[in-house]
């Protein structure tokens, strides 16, 4: 490998597609207990998560501090590798930040490497994709800087949609008001959600019904969806398994040659979204 790669558990990264990654802990509170998630999603008992969330479970998260960072790209510095670090969408959590604080401080004491924070402008697998991408240009043996470039380049084309079940997770987390999940609630509306080009989560479209909301986030991956050498297809799900299935087999309808994975949501992210979220992650044309 020419350099390191690190992510953390919003990744939304299994063990099998985290060769040549590393991946730094997340926690959060639940019921006022600290839990330390390591970020292999499928050592995650999302069921349990997700039905604690239903059943009013309170989740807080926290950003990844700057020690942490220090602590961790310290050694492969003092081991003569450069890094790369792919970050959560600066729009939506201050990590983003605390790592860049790290990589400015590091960077002077060690001047003859480099560090590169990405800002994927995403969470969940919009982050694990460009880590995944990152790991291979290591591994091809590209130079750090090399990488960070085509990295930053590649950032608008990790396409992210999503649609959640529950629009009170959103409002308790600022990002619909009171009034519209309200309403959206006794109307049935689930919204098309996107990480935009600053990061931050929007609504591109509304629609009537779980099942039109499924179909509206394939009709965007035919929509997006770009030629690529591996045809990667990540699926995430807030334990709805089935809707994730249903997704999936439209997204084969569309494009046969895509290699689609399908897991659990990890908890990070997964506490603002809440149970029912069903996002499509892919290589796409500009968001």
């Amino acid at each position: 490998m020419s350099f390191v790669v690190f992510t953390d558990g919003s990744a939304n990264l299994p063990g099998k597609m985290s060769e040549g990654i590393t991946i730094l802990p997340c926690s959060y509170m639940l019921n006022g207990t600290e839990v330390v998630y390591e970020g292999d999603v499928e050592e995650f008992d999302a069921h349990s998560f997700y039905e604690g969330l239903k059943n009013g479970d309170k989740v807080k998260t926290s950003l990844l501090n700057t020690h942490l960072f220090l602590e961790h790209f310290r050694p492969v510095l003092e081991n003569g590798q450069d890094i790369v670090y792919i970050a959560m969408a600066a729009g939506i959590s201050g990590t983003y930040n605390a790592a860049i604080n790290a990589a400015d401080e590091l960077m002077e004491e060690f001047p003859d490497r480099f560090i590169h924070i990405v800002d994927s402008k995403g969470c969940g697998f919009g982050s694990g994709i460009l880590a995944i991408k990152a790991a291979k240009l290591s591994k091809e043996g590209k130079s750090c800087k090399e990488a960070a470039q085509i990295l930053d380049d590649a950032v608008p084309h990790a396409c992210q949609y999503f649609t959640v079940d529950d629009l009170n997770f959103l409002k308790n987390t600022g990002r619909v008001s009171g009034v519209t999940a309200s309403i959206g609630t006794i109307l049935n509306i689930k919204p098309i959600l996107f990480g935009d080009s600053t990061g931050h989560i929007i609504s591109c479209s509304k629609v009537r019904g779980r099942k039109n909301a499924i179909s509206a986030i394939a009709a965007k991956y035919s929509e997006k969806r770009m030629e690529t050498e591996d045809n990667i297809v990540c699926i995430s799900h807030g334990d709805c398994y089935d809707d994730a299935v249903k997704l999936s087999e439209m997204v084969k309808e569309i494009n046969p040659k895509a290699e689609i994975t399908i897991c659990q949501h990890e908890p990070f992210s997964g506490a603002h979204v809440g149970p029912g979220m069903l996002g499509l992650f892919f290589w796409g044309k500009e968001r």
